[in-house]
């Protein structure tokens, strides 16, 4: 069974353009999920976090065999792609080689205590301008699950500086 999967990507730390470009790169070798799209990249102000680097950010869709990988397995392969770039979990919050989040699988709602701990949809990809105008540019007419429309959403969130790449 084939679902559609959104993933977001960052970075902040060493060449974030060329590790989001990498990492978009690696998730086309996710063995039982093929690589649809990704959007631009954009730069965007940490949220909530201060003395940080700006991020580089863009949002990838995959679609997945979830009989074969589903969304928790799929999560730990993303982990892994971050863990090849160094990303290190050690900290809450901090900077960043690489950070991989699952926004969609499908139109699944799960809320597993883990490891890994899985929340779907993402519990604040809704509040968040680097998650929003990339998935928007991909998918321009989603309905994230529980909230209805990607526009309406995005424009809750004007007040949030993002700047698209050329």
């Amino acid at each position: 069974m084939q679902v559609t999967a959104y993933v977001a990507l960052g970075a902040n730390l060493g060449d974030p353009v060329a590790t989001v470009r990498a990492a978009i790169a690696a998730l086309h070798d996710i063995a039982d999920a093929r690589f649809c799209v990704a959007s631009s990249l954009y730069r965007t102000a940490p949220v909530g976090l201060h003395h940080q680097p700006d991020f580089i950010n863009a949002v990838a869709l995959l679609e997945v065999d979830a009989a074969v990988l589903p969304a928790p397995t799929f999560l730990e392969r993303l982990f892994a792609i971050e863990a090849a770039f160094g990303r290190q979990r050690s900290v809450k919050n901090a900077p960043r080689t690489l950070d991989l989040d699952l926004l969609l699988f499908g139109d699944e709602h799960l809320n597993l205590p883990g490891p890994p701990h899985l929340t779907l949809p993402h519990p604040r990809m809704t509040e968040r301008a680097f998650v929003l105008a990339p998935l928007a540019e991909i998918a321009p007419d989603i309905v994230i699950p529980g909230h209805g429309l990607i526009a309406p959403l995005l424009a809750a969130v004007t007040g949030q500086h993002i700047e698209r790449l050329s």
